[in-house]
C-alpha cells in the first residue's frame, strides 16, 4: 500500500511514512506505552482520564500510530476534530507557514488579516444568506459560553433552554446545560442557574413524531419557564454525546419557529456535527435549519484549537466594545490553518467524501445489525453514524441499554488495531466520526474487526 508522510515526531524537518493499513506488532499497550503511562500516573490527574492508554507518536490520513509502531485505523478523529485527515498536508504547511511570519498579537490589540478570513468563510458557509459576523474563541465549550452570554445581551433575558440528552462542555455554565451530571458535573458545583432542561426528540425510544416531540419540548418550556423568560434556545442538530440522535423529521425546525416567534435566539451547536463532518457544512442544512447562532469548533481547523460564534450581525453587535474575546481567541496560527480546511474541503469535495463514506459504513452496520439481536439501531448522516446496543430480546420491547457489551467491543477492537468510541446517555452507543480521508477498504477492515467483537459476545 502507498505510503504517506506525516511529521516525524524526532525532527520536524523529516517525514516519516505512514501506510494506511491496521497492524499490531505487540500487546495494547504496548511497552514503550506502559513505561510513558507510569510517567503520565505520577504528574497528571486521574480526572483527565484516557479512552485507550496508547501513546500516539505519529498520525496520518485515518490511520494513528503509537510509540510501540502499532497502527490504529482511527474511527474516531479526535472526537470529530481531524475531520479533513490527521496531519492534511495543506494544513500543516498553512500553519507552518504563520509560525514564521506572526504567532501572536491578541486580535483585540493588533488585528491580522488571518482572522477576517475565517470570519469571511464562516459567513459563507453557514446556513442563510443573512448578514453575519463572528467572533474566535479558543474551545466548544467558550463557543456556547459566548453564544448564550450574546444572546442574553441582546434580548435582555436570563433563561438558557437545552434539550435532554444534550452535552456543551465542562465548565461551569456548560456542565449546567449538559443532561447527564456523571462524570462532567459531579461534585463540581454549585453551578450556573437559569437553565433549564425540555423533553428532545429520541425517535427510537419515544416513537413521536417531530410535531408532537415538537408540542411536547414547547409545552414543557412555556409551563415551566415561560417564553418571554427565555434568551436562547441551545440545541444540536445531531445530539454528540448524547448518542448522535438524529431528531425526527420536522422537530427543530418546530422549535424554531416558536423561538422566532417568541424572540428567543436559536442557536445550533455544531461542535461536533459541523464542518462537512454530514456531508454538508452544517447538519443544520439537512434539517431545514437557518440557526441565529451557528456555533463551531473541533473540525474547523484541522486539530489546532479553534471555535466560533457565527450569527446574525444584529445580535452578534449586541455586545459592547471589548465585551467579547481573549486572549488566544482566533490565534493567527489556527486561523491559517482554519482558512486552509475550508480550501481543502471546496478542492477536495470532502462533502461528498462524506456522504461516499455513509454510502459505506452505514450499509456495513445495518448487516451486523441484521446478524446482531443486541444491535437495536443504527442512524446518523454522513460520517457521522452510530449503532445502540440494546439487551438481547429486547430490541423490539424495551429497548433496555446494554453498556456492558460497549465497552467489551471497544476493548476487543482496540486489541486488534481499531480505535472507535463509545457514547449515550446509558453508555450504550458506539459512535463512528472517521476522518473524510478514509478509505472503503479501510473502512471494511475495521467492520470485520467489529463484526468479530460482536459474535464473541
Amino acid at each position: 500500500m502507498t505510503d504517506i508522510l506525516t511529521a516525524s515526531t524526532s525532527s520536524p524537518a523529516q517525514a516519516v511514512p505512514v501506510s494506511q493499513e491496521r497492524r499490531v506488532v505487540t500487546a495494547i499497550p504496548g511497552p514503550a506505552s506502559r513505561a510513558i503511562h507510569e510517567r503520565r500516573l505520577a504528574v497528571v490527574p486521574t480526572g483527565v482520564s484516557s479512552v485507550l492508554p496508547v501513546y500516539i507518536a505519529r498520525a496520518h490520513g485515518a490511520i494513528l500510530v503509537d510509540v510501540d509502531d502499532n497502527q490504529f485505523i482511527d474511527l474516531g478523529a479526535g472526537i470529530g476534530v481531524t475531520t479533513i485527515g490527521h496531519t492534511d498536508e495543506a494544513v500543516v504547511d498553512a500553519a507552518a507557514a504563520q509560525l514564521h511570519n506572526v504567532i501572536h498579537t491578541l486580535f483585540t490589540v493588533t488585528p491580522y488579516e488571518e482572522y477576517v478570513r475565517v470570519a469571511e468563510l464562516l459567513a459563507e458557509h453557514t446556513p442563510g444568506s443573512h448578514a453575519k459576523k463572528t467572533v474566535l474563541v479558543n474551545s466548544g465549550a467558550e463557543a456556547v459560553e459566548n453564544g448564550v452570554k450574546i444572546a442574553r445581551k441582546y434580548t435582555g433575558r436570563r433563561g438558557v433552554a437545552v434539550l435532554d440528552h444534550a452535552y456543551h462542555g465542562r465548565t461551569n455554565l456548560t456542565m449546567a446545560m449538559n443532561f447527564k451530571a456523571m462524570p462532567y458535573a459531579a461534585g463540581f458545583g454549585p453551578l450556573a442557574g437559569d437553565v433549564y432542561h425540555a423533553p428532545s426528540s429520541y425517535p427510537y425510544h419515544d416513537g413521536l413524531s417531530g410535531a408532537d416531540a415538537a408540542a411536547r419540548t414547547i409545552a414543557y418550556l412555556e409551563k415551566i419557564v415561560g417564553a418571554s423568560d427565555l434568551a436562547c434556545l441551545v440545541v444540536e442538530p445531531i445530539q454528540g454525546e448524547g448518542g448522535f440522535m438524529v431528531p425526527a423529521d420536522g422537530y427543530l425546525p418546530a422549535l424554531q419557529e416558536w423561538c422566532t416567534a417568541n424572540g428567543i435566539v436559536f442557536i445550533a451547536d455544531e461542535i461536533q456535527s459541523g464542518m462537512a463532518r454530514t456531508g454538508a457544512y452544517y447538519a443544520s442544512e439537512h434539517l431545514g435549519l437557518v440557526p441565529d447562532l451557528v456555533l463551531s469548533a473541533k473540525g474547523i481547523a484541522g486539530g489546532l484549537p479553534l471555535a466560533a460564534v457565527t450569527g446574525r450581525a444584529e445580535i452578534m453587535d449586541a455586545a459592547q466594545p471589548g465585551g467579547l474575546g481573549g486572549t488566544f481567541g482566533g490565534n493567527p496560527v489556527a486561523a491559517a490553518a482554519a482558512v486552509a480546511v475550508f480550501e481543502q474541503i471546496g478542492k477536495n469535495n470532502l462533502l461528498a467524501e462524506a456522504r461516499r463514506i455513509e454510502g459505506t459504513l452505514k450499509p456495513a452496520l445495518l448487516e451486523l445489525q441484521r446478524k446482531y439481536d443486541i444491535i437495536g439501531d443504527v442512524r446518523g448522516i454522513g460520517a457521522m453514524q452510530a449503532i445502540e446496543l440494546v439487551q438481547p430480546g429486547t430490541a423490539s420491547t424495551t429497548k433496555e441499554p446494554n453498556p456492558g457489551a460497549v465497552r467489551a467491543i471497544t476493548d476487543y477492537a482496540a486489541q486488534h488495531g481499531v480505535l472507535v468510541l463509545s457514547a449515550g446517555t446509558y453508555g450504550n452507543v458506539l459512535r463512528f466520526l472517521p476522518s473524510l480521508a478514509i478509505t472503503d477498504e479501510l473502512i471494511a477492515d475495521a467492520v470485520s474487526v467489529l463484526d468479530e467483537a460482536f459474535a464473541r459476545l
